[in-house]
């Protein structure tokens, strides 16, 4: 499953050809977690409330870019990386 960002100990990723409703896939110290696009998690559990902030912020500000990356990846095409948080 190709990574799409990184920042502050999250890992961010994406899978090709995945089922719909659009999501990524976020880890964070060996927790994982699936949010939609508007920062809901769909299932699992980071644990740490400043992790799910924080991936819920980076979501508000790459809405376009990840359905791109979802359009890309759903059509079996390379996705883009996307900026971390800083």
């Amino acid at each position: 499953m190709p990574e799409i960002s990184r920042f502050f100990g999250i890992v961010i990723r994406m899978f090709y050809e995945d089922h719909n409703p659009p999501h990524l896939h976020a880890e964070f110290q060996g927790r994982k977690a699936v949010f939609d696009f508007q920062g809901n998690i769909m299932r699992g559990d980071l644990v740490s409330k400043t992790a799910v902030k924080l991936v819920r912020e980076w979501i508000d500000l790459h809405l376009a870019e990840l359905q791109e990356d979802w359009q890309l990846a759903s059509a079996g095409k390379e996705i883009k990386k996307i900026e971390p948080l800083n």
